[in-house]
Parts: structure tokens; C-alpha cells; sequence
């Protein structure tokens, strides 16, 4: 059984910045139901330590499993897209 070729592209290690450590590139058909907390924190672009502070403070949805943090996908998009709707309030801006 043959398996199929994955291309996985990586960044060079940055001493400053924990983030710019070589990183698996996001895949929307990735089968996986869940994403990390560093996942997350690219997808969105804050620094890890504030994207912990979002998912312990309850603002990201996420799920403790053991003693890991899981964000999970289908929440996380509706989660989301509710975030980035406009205002409905009638306050200009987004919600």
C-alpha cells in the first residue's frame, strides 16, 4: 500500500519568537476533529501565552483533555464567524 505524498514546509527556528518554530502548515482537508492551542494562536495570530489566557478565560471554546487544551474545529469556525459579524446593535464596527 502506497502512501500518498505530503508536503510539509517548515520555518527556520527564531530564538525570540516560540511561534516561528519549524510548524506543521494548516490543511483545510486535515481529518482531524480538533485543533491545538499554537494552531489556533497562527489561525488567528496572537502570541501563544494570549491565546492560552482566551481559551482558560473561556472566550475560545476548548475542552481540557488530560492535561491538554483541545479547541474543536466545528466550534471553534461558528465560534468565529459569530465573532466577525457586523454589529447589529446599531454601534458601527464589528461585534
Amino acid at each position: 500500500m502506497q502512501r500518498p505524498a505530503v508536503t510539509i514546509t517548515t520555518q527556520p527556528r527564531s530564538a525570540t519568537n516560540e511561534l516561528d518554530a519549524p510548524r506543521r502548515v494548516l490543511r483545510i482537508n486535515d481529518n482531524r476533529a480538533v485543533y491545538s492551542v499554537r494552531e489556533v494562536a497562527r489561525l488567528l495570530s496572537l502570541s501563544l501565552g494570549s491565546t492560552y489566557a482566551l481559551v482558560r478565560e473561556g472566550e475560545i471554546p476548548a475542552r481540557k483533555l488530560g492535561g491538554r487544551w483541545v479547541i474543536p474545529k466545528k466550534r471553534f469556525h461558528a465560534w468565529l464567524d459569530e465573532c466577525t459579524e457586523p454589529a447589529t446593535d446599531g454601534r458601527e464596527g464589528w461585534a
